[in-house]
């Protein structure tokens, strides 16, 4: 064993020891029904992924213990500056990742959250057998749709005994629903928007009607023209063009930039309906994406992003306003007229 190695494994090990000293503790009952003895007071958390991470900035900016990945320009620009001097952990997310255990060991987060996935078992299995030698309480949360937020924030708000808070955030969640659940209900089977998700630089890449990835289409009344069984947690199928002109969407949402030059000099999507029609929209990203990787609750002005260019009618909501209230609340970022309708019209 080298030198470095062995004062690593000390350090390690007084850590370790420093988590046993005898604390003020609870029992709780995470989202996965399993009993953990957590501190009585929460100070810091670790998110083993990104919308586990973005869940605890939601609700307390502070509590935030470290980084899945570095922060991006914009993440930067809307963000809290202390989350630029976080070490960046890693996780257990996408293909292949996981975390710095000796930077977590450094970090000492008084728990870490676990984004519950149904899909992603085998994920959360690595995760647990690598952190249960350091003896952190690993606390589950299930938000695998959209539908789970209200009850994921009211779990959280009682975790972190900042109940006024998460519950000011879980009626936002609840009321973004229902009003997608209305514009569900008035739009007539028959009147349903077709909708693509065109992924990648080339559009040829998209999420079938049942994934997670793409839930916001169904979840304010639109038909996802991609009509399959996900063969991996990962999304991003493949397709022809062929196949996207057989669909002939009526709108097409996307965000990868590059895709806006594919559209401009390929001639065959001017075949397509959503295209003939001026009913292309790029999804706003800032400072996370707003429909999807990583799904994290900025989908919920998502949702009202998608019903309103959906269905214009049924939902003719004013977006400029309701993002700067949106970013107000969730992210305590104030936004005027204008720095909103850049992040609504990238």
């Amino acid at each position: 064993m080298t030198k470095k190695v062995a004062n690593g494994f000390i350090s390690a090990l007084i850590l370790l020891a420093v988590w046993c000293l005898p604390s003020e503790a609870r029992q709780i009952t995470d989202m996965a029904g399993r009993r953990v003895e957590v501190p009585d007071v929460i100070r810091k958390v670790y998110g083993t992924s990104p919308p586990a991470t973005y869940m605890v900035y939601a609700i307390d900016q502070g509590m935030v213990a470290g980084l899945n990945s570095p922060l991006n320009r914009s993440e930067k620009r809307y963000l809290n500056p202390r989350m630029q001097k976080l070490p960046v952990i890693g996780g257990w997310f996408g293909q292949g990742r996981t975390a710095n255990l000796e930077t977590l060991l450094q970090v000492r987060p008084d728990i870490v959250l676990v984004w519950l996935r149904q899909q992603m078992s085998a994920v959360n299995e690595k995760a647990e057998q690598a952190m249960k030698p350091l003896g952190i309480p690993m606390v589950h949360i299930v938000i695998d749709s959209l539908s789970d937020y209200p009850a994921a924030f009211c779990f959280l708000g009682e975790l972190f005994n900042q109940q006024d808070r998460a519950r000011a955030l879980g009626l936002y969640a609840e009321q973004a629903l229902e009003d997608a659940a209305a514009v569900r209900a008035a739009i007539p089977d028959a009147d349903r928007v077709s909708v693509y998700y065109a992924e990648g630089a080339d559009g040829l890449s998209t999420e079938c009607h049942t994934s997670v990835h793409a839930e916001l289409i169904p979840l304010c009344g639109g038909e996802n023209v991609h009509r399959c069984i996900e063969n991996n947690i990962y999304g991003m199928q493949k397709l022809s063009m062929e196949q996207v002109l057989r669909y002939d969407p009526q709108v097409i949402v996307f965000h990868e930039p590059l895709f806006c030059e594919r559209l401009a000099t390929d001639s065959k999507w001017k075949n397509i309906s959503a295209v003939r029609n001026g009913r292309v929209y790029r999804i706003p990203r800032t400072p996370f994406n707003w429909f999807d990787r990583p799904p994290s609750f900025m989908r919920l002005l998502g949702l009202k992003w998608m019903a309103n260019h959906l269905y214009p009618s049924a939902y003719p909501i004013d977006l400029v306003a309701e993002t700067q209230c949106f970013y107000q609340l969730f992210l305590n970022v104030t936004l005027d007229e204008a720095a909103a309708r850049r992040l609504l019209y990238p």
